[in-house]
């Protein structure tokens, strides 16, 4: 009866195996007929070796499809350790080629991993090194495609642009903004090997082809960043400023047409450079007071509101103003005396904008300020953009009141000023200033995304806007922007002469220099700021020192925008020490006799009485004493010209 019981109990145990044995059977069988492409592709991604194909980086265009930033194609050395046989000597020749550590290389190579990149030794090599490498064959040692972000123009650009790390993610200015649309997916070449490092020839090698960024569009014109760039740096080189800095707008949509920090880097080399250079793009980041040039925003606040007709309307500047006990002077000692409000704003007459803030009141003040975009940001599409410094209204007294309305006590950045003033000569509408004009397909050039202008609101009307515009361009033709005259061209701008400040104290004889001017102003193409901080002059003055600088952009600038030269425009006025200018007459089929002009000088060709031609010709315009070469001939030689 035992033996019976054990018997069956051998049979139960017996049945069970067979069941648990049939069951791994149908599970195995299951795996293998319904999850066979699962598990090959588990098993091959153990055995598979993946080396990394970088993807190119979109490119980075001027408005007219210049290249700014774009990538080139690169090698870069990975290595798979169990395949190195001769470490040392391995180690020896890369670090030959490479002219590297050899410890180093040696640590590298000799890790316990699958695969190993050798950085940053290895990364984006030569060619030429990489023709060494290859030529070596060396075991375990791999050449695969990687890219090298390049900027073709070194400097130029280079705050508004940043760079890109070793693994070309973007780290400051356009390339960290628009980080993930630049951004390529990355490919693969997945090799089969053992788990001694072999190759496995039962397996293919497969591969991921890599993708490509979008391309991003700017709405900066080359042409235009040339022309700045090229006065910036000779600024630098004339002055040397601590800084420089300028800003063109156009001032109907809000693009900006150029930007330039100085002094600049080469993002193809930023680690060379000082970070405070290379984060710092200061026409978004600079915050300091504005002086002079603020009295544009004061004025045109001013003429809304209706306060005074600025050609009737008089005030008597006799030097100062007492405000709140405190004294504020006029830059001229004694005063401008009786001017029209208009000359106050020509003659930049600090006492007049203490009036003007007087017949504002600080409501009214305070509001326009704000409404120009003053103590916020403007929202540009750039990183690193500073607030500026406003009073709080509660914390404005008579003195800060006074103060605001000459460009002094607050805080501003270079673009809040351009957008402002853009709002100023435009019909008065603020808009959102902005950087990128488009997202484009790499391959197909076609656009994904395309930006359009944002208008914020209407600060002032049209009828103030239009008087702004003749206001401003009479400062440039009688008031301190005469630097800036230009004959033909209606420029209309303000100067500034701020003294620098330092933790609430001014600095003896550090002032910040600039100018802000537009073009032409009957239809106003260009906003353009330049500024420059602490240069070495004797001579402080906005006007003085970047008036010259904003004319040499303008007289190349407009004529690219096609800007046609006019007749008509206000007259400069000339006073002591100015080189008057002289339009040339026509003297064509004059008698010798009645050809003069005053401030000029003829020199007469050829014999007989009648004139048959002139150099230069008639409406070209020469300095004080340019001399006007008069050709001379007979009579019939006139009367055949006449005919022909």
């Amino acid at each position: 009866m035992i033996r019976g019981k054990v018997k069956k109990r051998i049979q139960i145990i017996f049945l069970c195996c067979a069941c648990i044995f049939a069951l791994i059977l149908s599970k195995l069988g299951y795996e293998q007929i319904f999850h066979h492409d699962e598990i090959m592709e588990k098993a091959l991604n153990l055995w598979e070796r993946d080396f990394t194909i970088a993807g190119l980086r979109g490119s980075i265009l001027d408005k007219n499809g210049t290249v700014l930033a774009h990538d080139i194609p690169s090698t870069s050395i990975m290595v798979v350790p169990a395949q190195i046989k001769d470490p040392q000597g391995t180690a020896k020749q890369l670090a030959a080629i490479l002219e590297a550590d050899e410890a180093k290389i040696y640590e590298t190579i000799t890790k316990k991993v699958s695969t190993q990149k050798i950085q940053p030794e290895g990364r984006l090599i030569s060619d030429e090194k990489a023709i060494q490498l290859e030529s070596l064959d060396l075991d375990g040692v791999y050449l695969v495609q990687d890219s090298l972000r390049h900027y073709p123009n070194n400097s130029y650009l280079a705050q508004v642009l940043g760079f890109t790390g070793i693994d070309n993610q973007g780290l400051a200015g356009l390339e960290l903004q628009y980080d993930e649309i630049l951004s390529a997916k990355s490919g693969a070449l997945n090799i089969p090997f053992d788990a001694k490092g072999h190759n496995v020839e039962l397996y293919n090698e497969t591969y991921e082809a890599p993708g490509r960024g979008m391309d991003v569009k700017l709405t900066i014109d080359a042409n235009i960043q040339n022309i700045v760039e090229r006065e910036l740096n000779n600024l630098m080189e004339r002055y040397h400023p601590q800084n420089a800095l300028a800003i063109a707008m156009d001032p109907n949509t809000g693009e900006i047409l150029a930007m330039v920090s100085k002094p600049d880097f080469d993002p193809n080399h930023y680690e060379e450079y000082d970070s405070d250079i290379y984060n710092r793009n200061l026409p978004i980041w600079k915050s300091y007071e504005p002086g002079s040039t603020f009295k544009s925003v004061t004025f045109s606040s001013a003429l809304d509101l209706k306060l005074f007709d600025m050609f009737q309307d008089t005030y008597m500047d006799r030097g100062y103003e007492m405000v709140g006990g405190a004294r504020i002077k006029s830059w001229k000692a004694g005063g401008h005396g009786l001017q029209t409000f208009l000359q106050v704003l020509e003659n930049s007459s600090n006492p007049g904008f203490v009036e003007i803030s007087r017949r504002m009141g600080l409501d009214h003040m305070y509001d326009y300020v704000t409404r120009f975009g003053f103590g916020s940001k403007t929202g540009i599409d750039l990183p690193g953009e500073s607030t500026g410094i406003m009073f709080k209204k509660e914390a404005m007294g008579e003195v800060e009141q006074a103060t605001v309305a000459f460009g002094q006590g607050l805080s501003v950045t270079p673009i809040q000023l351009v957008t402002a003033f853009s709002a100023i000569v435009n019909g008065g509408t603020l808009y959102e200033p902005y950087i990128t004009k488009a997202i484009e397909n790499p391959l197909t050039h076609e656009t994904i995304l395309e930006f359009q202008p944002t208008a914020k609101r209407q600060v002032i009307s049209k009828e103030t806007s239009d008087q702004m515009r003749y206001a401003l361009e009479s400062v440039v033709a009688n008031g301190g922007g005469k630097p800036a005259y230009i004959e033909g061209y209606k420029i209309g701008g303000k100067t500034g002469t701020a003294q620098k400040a330092q933790n609430g104290v001014y600095l003896s004889g550090e002032y910040i220099l600039s100018m802000i001017a537009a073009a032409p102003m009957d239809d106003p193409q260009i906003v353009l700021y330049i500024a420059a901080d602490a240069p070495h002059n004797d001579i402080l003055y906005g006007g003085t020192v970047v008036g010259p600088i904003i004319k040499n952009c303008m007289q190349d600038i407009l004529p690219y925008l096609e800007v046609e030269k006019v007749e008509e425009q206000i007259p400069k006025k000339y006073i002591w020490g100015d080189v008057n200018r002289i339009k040339v007459a026509d003297f064509i089929n004059q008698e010798k006799t009645a050809v003069k002009q005053e401030g000029l000088i003829m020199e007469f060709i050829g014999e007989g009485d009648i004139v048959v031609d002139q150099l230069p010709r008639s409406g070209a315009v020469l300095n004080e004493g340019g001399k006007v070469w008069i050709y001379l001939g007979e009579d019939h030689v006139s009367e055949a010209l006449k005919q022909n």
